[in-house]
């Protein structure tokens, strides 16, 4: 039986060190923490690019000794003893513990690229799994759907020794390998079957699932399945079977599956290079997932006449010669006035100076305001739960030249009404229109420099 393997929790920013919790960091076993430490110092990059040192951070704490701290991705490391490590987002309230910490992020991943958007949050036991087995379950889900509707099978060319003539003779290979054997032909032919690249790649992921997860409904759910692809193999080259997958009208039942294979095999898996501990990590990086997850809300809830565009190359800070682009995230047009967003993963703080809202921020927010010609911009903030936390403005009105900064905030716990409540704002607060006209006559643009 598969021992069920230990799990640290930190939250971003966190820390652990090795061996005994001390002086607020969360302790981690010394076999752990030293391989943790290898990973940062021996990777310099991930297998996608990233930078091992932008996944986990290695500092000395005086007193402390070592500390590895999470940065701004969130997610599950997990290591081949099959210790687990979860790194949850850092949402404040006194009454968010890391079941509904878990349940906001999942349900903020669904906007995400990547990711499929669909799964019932209902069906997933947050409280029993950690975030490596939610994902699992989330794949596995989706597989099982797909096999009670059917795996398709196509025609695949098998090029083999038969004891019976069938297809066309290979004569060269005939002669080679049947000289003295002349009961056997070397022939090849078509077989129809569900050796296809979908299906392979789906195998290959159940596979590797299945020496990941310590759940044991995960596992047997993954080796019941896993039945169910015998006739298929197990993929050589991913990368060369994902670009032959084909998702056409008879294959859309396969689309959130393989959604998830990308995940797991290439698409937002880090794995570590030859040697490492550290057997799987999916992480993700909270900035952007806040991002997606605030323009997903707008398109929810704007109306279908508002122009929305992303990724707006619109502008840069100097036209002559053109540099410095300012490429907005989120652009929503409407008529001649324009409001700009700017998203912010970042929880302030009652007690420093300015609140913590960076000064290049504010910089950033007048070079929009003056670009865009902006009726309004504001900085969005998740929600802190902090009492004295409340929507504010800054003002500057040199020579009539006025450009205002607002910093409003979304609780996540119910995102929906919270950016229901701003573009409610934006009507009767900016632009005096009908509250009951979501963005009758606004533009929001949600927006980063690069």
């Amino acid at each position: 039986m598969r021992s069920c393997n230990k799990t640290y929790t930190i939250t971003e920013y966190g820390g652990f060190v090795s061996g005994e919790a001390r002086n607020g960091y969360k302790g981690l076993p010394k076999e752990s923490f030293e391989a943790l430490e290898n990973f940062i110092l021996t990777n310099n990059k991930t297998d996608n690019g990233t930078d091992a040192i932008e996944l986990l951070s290695l500092s000395a704490r005086q007193g402390v000794g070592k500390v590895i701290t999470a940065r701004n991705y969130v997610g599950v490391i997990t290591m081949k003893d099959g210790t687990v490590i979860e790194i949850l987002p850092k949402i404040a309230g006194e009454n968010i513990g890391d079941e509904e910490t878990k349940k906001i992020f999942i349900n903020m991943l669904k906007t995400f690229k990547n990711v499929p958007k669909y799964f019932n949050l209902s069906n997933l036991r947050v409280d029993r799994l950690n975030l490596l087995e939610i994902f699992v379950k989330m794949f596995l889900d989706e597989v099982s759907i797909l096999t009670k509707q059917g795996l398709k099978a196509a025609y695949t060319p098998i090029e083999n020794n038969e004891r019976f003539y069938k297809g066309k003779l290979l004569a060269s290979q005939n002669i080679k390998y049947n000289l003295v054997r002349k009961e056997r032909f070397f022939v090849r032919y078509d077989d129809f079957n569900i050796n296809r690249p979908e299906n392979r790649l789906i195998k290959s992921t159940l596979g590797f699932l299945l020496k990941k997860s310590s759940d044991s409904r995960n596992r047997q759910s993954a080796m019941r399945l896993l039945a169910f692809f015998d006739g298929a193999e197990y993929s050589g080259n991913y990368d060369t079977d994902f670009s032959k997958c084909s998702i056409d009208r008879s294959m859309t039942h396969y689309e959130k599956a393989l959604s998830w294979c990308r995940v797991f095999l290439q698409g937002n898996s880090f794995t570590a290079f030859a040697g490492s501990k550290v057997a799987l990590a999916l992480l993700f990086p909270m900035e952007k997932v806040f991002e997606s997850f605030v323009a997903a809300k707008f398109r929810k809830h704007v109306e279908s006449d508002v122009i929305l565009r992303t990724q707006d190359s619109k502008y840069s800070l100097f036209d002559k010669p053109s540099a410095f682009a300012l490429r907005p995230d989120i652009v929503l047009e409407f008529g001649n006035h324009k409001v700009i967003l700017d998203t912010k993963w970042k929880l302030l703080s009652d007690n420093a100076q300015n609140n913590e809202i960076s000064q290049s921020d504010m910089y950033q927010m007048y070079a929009y305001s003056k670009k865009y010609g902006a009726d309004r911009v504001v900085l969005l903030y998740p929600q802190t739960g902090a009492t004295s936390q409340h929507d504010r403005s800054y003002v500057s009105d040199d020579n009539g030249d006025k450009v205002r900064v607002d910093v409003s905030f979304i609780d996540l716990r119910d995102a929906d009404e919270s950016i229901k409540n701003l573009i409610t704002k934006f009507h009767t607060v900016t632009l005096g229109k009908d509250p009951g006209c979501p963005v009758c006559g606004s533009m929001v643009v949600v927006s980063k420099t690069t």
